[in-house]
């Protein structure tokens, strides 16, 4: 039941939500760590977000499955020979609220999300772009606005020679990935 109330709590947020200040959301880059890597490689992207002073936005993931739509939501493109792996990481640091639904955490002024990567083993050597899609959830103290779509890209250099091993942790997914 309260999860029923939060949903409709949300909608009718959403329903008589104004646009995004202009002010609130400051930048956003994405970059990969390190720059060059080896077909087979694991890498990290960093996603970097900068809010204005006052603004706030959520991690990946909130602990209490009530508080599941305070969220912002992460899509790394898979069409560059870059295949993203495991779970998002979220900023440390996130700052903590709790009510009746249980704990909910965010991130005052933005955050740095990691992603790890892998550059497919039949990657070919050369200049390459990774993209990553994030739907942003931007709050001040009183209000929530419509998620933000931003859309960023990340240079990588695929470095001459033959592939190395993939990691195994990330094996099983890089695996899946090339049958598609």
């Amino acid at each position: 039941m309260k999860q029923l109330s939060t949903l409709a709590a949300l909608l009718l947020l959403a329903a008589g939500a104004a646009a995004q200040p202009k002010d609130a959301f400051k930048s956003a880059t994405a970059v990969f760590e390190p720059a060059e890597a080896k077909p087979g490689q694991t890498v990290s992207l960093k996603i970097t977000v900068a809010l204005a002073a006052g603004y706030h936005t959520y991690p990946a993931v909130q602990p209490s499955p009530a508080h599941k739509f305070s969220v912002n939501k992460f899509t790394v493109g898979a069409d560059t020979g870059l295949i993203g792996v495991g779970d998002i990481v979220d900023p440390v640091g996130a700052k903590s609220k709790k009510d009746d639904d249980g704990e909910m955490l965010y991130h005052p002024g933005g955050g740095t999300w990691l992603k790890k990567v892998v550059v497919s083993p039949l990657a070919k050597a050369g200049a390459t772009t990774g993209t990553v899609k994030i739907k942003l959830l931007i709050c001040d103290e009183n209000n929530c606005f419509p998620p933000k779509t931003i859309d960023l890209e990340a240079p990588l250099k695929v470095l001459d020679g033959p592939a190395v091993e993939v990691e195994k942790a990330y094996a099983k997914e890089v695996e899946k990935a090339l049958k598609k």
